[in-house]
């Protein structure tokens, strides 16, 4: 039979089990973070890299507390060399760096700079972009009391009431300082200030009526700084001042002031290039000069005719106005030589002298086919009229001839067509109805006609029909006059129901 067992004997036991619990459990608690690590390593990289991106992003690259973009991706690395995605954020902070370093120069913040550039290079960032950026730094860190001294001649240009127009003035100052350091304060304050002084001075010349000089101003702060603050009230005051000129412009026109109107829409189309109201306003003006030069030549009254004819041709050489007068001083000039024809033959030698002596002296000015009425060829054409056998007369047409060629050909180059036109009459005058003459006239036409056609496109019938005309003058069977004036006649029938 079984002894029975010692109760002091399960108490020993009971006791060691405890015992040994005890130490189990606080190895246990001892090794548990070692062994998480060991189990989810992971995990804690994920965590690394996720905290080093937030960092990054704050602009936080480097803490002396180890919580820095750079220090976390450090410590990422550390549990796992391998890992790429690791490595390449440790490559973005070295790339913020130098971005960092090139923006706290332009701020001026060299010492700044420099840590930026040191973190960048312990990042072992390029040496091509580490070299551009130290050669910066030292630049901008030579060139810094070269800035400062700058700023401050500009403010004192400034204070003095010199913002532009010279090296030393207040605005290129500035600007010479922003170049070496592009976000100085100091400079882009004080160019703010100078722009709004001249922006004053812009709205005071509009009020003055001084337009050009306002646009110029305008123009000056718009370069410097498109997006400044009194930009666009001075603008707005600028185009109200402008409407306001023009009006007046048109207003000398209609008393006939033709020079003040002109100088008025000139002044327009110099400060709003493409205004369509000024360019109109020009050619009425041309017209009225036209229209002058008519009712002249028909008293013949040649000298007034022919100034007019010069005022409306400076304009608008084109218009069609001005291509009439000029065709209608030219048949009076013939009518009146014609008219001293019937002098006594000694009266009519002797004017014929007069003619080719002013001939002559427009040749030697280079007078050749223009101005209108003092040209070396009117002076010739008058003379023809008169003697047209005369020798002299004849060896001047000779003389004549390839310039008259020459200024056709030239002309027609350009697109200059009423030119064109001219100097084309006084080469045919000169040569005779040669066969070059014939098939420049039907060169003329066929550019008529191209213009022609374009203004249709345009809706510009009157100018169309003006085109019209004078390829048909100059070659009624040109290729493509029929074709276009077909098209003319069908442009020009209203739509139905109006």
């Amino acid at each position: 039979m079984r002894a029975a067992a010692d109760p002091r004997d399960r108490g020993a036991r009971r006791w060691g089990s405890l015992a040994l619990s005890a130490l189990l459990a606080a190895a246990l608690l001892w090794w548990h973070k070692p062994i998480s690590e060991a189990i989810w390593p992971d995990t804690r990289i994920q965590q690394l890299q996720s905290d080093a991106a937030r960092a990054l992003q704050a602009g936080e690259l480097s803490r002396p507390d180890g919580r820095g973009a750079r220090e976390l991706y450090e410590a990422a690395l550390a549990l796992d060399p391998d890992r790429g995605d690791t490595r390449e954020g440790l490559l973005q902070v070295g790339e913020a760096a130098l971005a960092r370093a090139n923006a706290q120069i332009d701020l001026g913040q060299l010492k700044q700079a420099r840590a930026s550039l040191q973190l960048a290079r312990e990042m072992a960032m390029p040496r091509a972009a580490m070299d551009e950026v130290a050669a910066r730094l030292e630049r901008i860190g030579d060139s810094a009391g070269d800035i400062e001294q700058l700023i401050r001649s500009a403010d004192a240009a400034r204070a003095a009431g010199r913002l532009d127009g010279d090296d030393d003035a207040a605005l290129p100052l500035y600007q010479q300082a922003l170049a070496l350091r592009p976000n100085d304060i100091g400079a882009l304050e004080g160019r703010e200030d100078a722009l709004s002084d001249l922006l004053q001075r812009a709205s005071q010349a509009g009020e003055t009526g001084d337009l050009l000089a306002a646009a110029t101003m305008v123009e000056r702060a718009s370069e410097l700084d498109p997006g400044h603050i009194d930009l666009p009230r001075v603008v707005s005051l600028l185009a109200s001042r402008a409407e306001q000129r023009l009006q007046k412009a048109d207003a000398d026109l209609r008393r006939g002031r033709l020079q003040r109107a002109l100088e008025g829409y000139d002044m327009i189309a110099r400060i709003q290039p493409g205004n369509e109201a000024a360019a109109r306003g020009r050619l009425r003006v041309a017209n009225a000069h036209a229209a002058l030069s008519q009712r002249h030549a028909a008293d013949f009254r040649i000298r007034e005719a022919q100034q007019e004819l010069g005022a409306a041709a400076a304009i608008a050489p084109d218009a069609p106005a001005v291509i009439e007068a000029n065709e209608h001083l030219a048949q009076t000039r013939l009518l009146q030589a014609r008219l001293q024809s019937d002098l006594p033959p000694a009266q009519q030698k002797k004017r014929v002298r007069e003619l080719l002596e002013a001939a002559a002296a427009a040749e030697a000015r280079g007078d050749l086919l223009s101005p209108p009425g003092d040209s070396a060829y009117d002076k010739l054409r008058t003379a023809r009229a008169i003697a047209a056998d005369d020798p002299d007369v004849i060896a001047m047409t000779r003389r004549l001839r390839p310039a008259a060629h020459a200024c056709f050909v030239t002309a027609l180059r350009r697109n200059q067509l009423a030119t064109a036109g001219g100097c084309l009459d006084a080469y045919a005058v000169l040569e005779g109805e040669e066969n070059s003459v014939h098939a420049s006239r039907r060169q003329l036409a066929l550019r008529w006609i191209a213009v022609g056609d374009e203004r249709v496109g345009a809706g510009d019938l009157q100018m169309a029909r003006r085109a019209l005309g004078m390829a048909r003058s100059l070659d009624p069977s040109a290729d493509g006059l029929d074709a276009f004036s077909r098209r003319l006649e069908r442009a020009s029938v209203p739509p139905r129901g109006e």
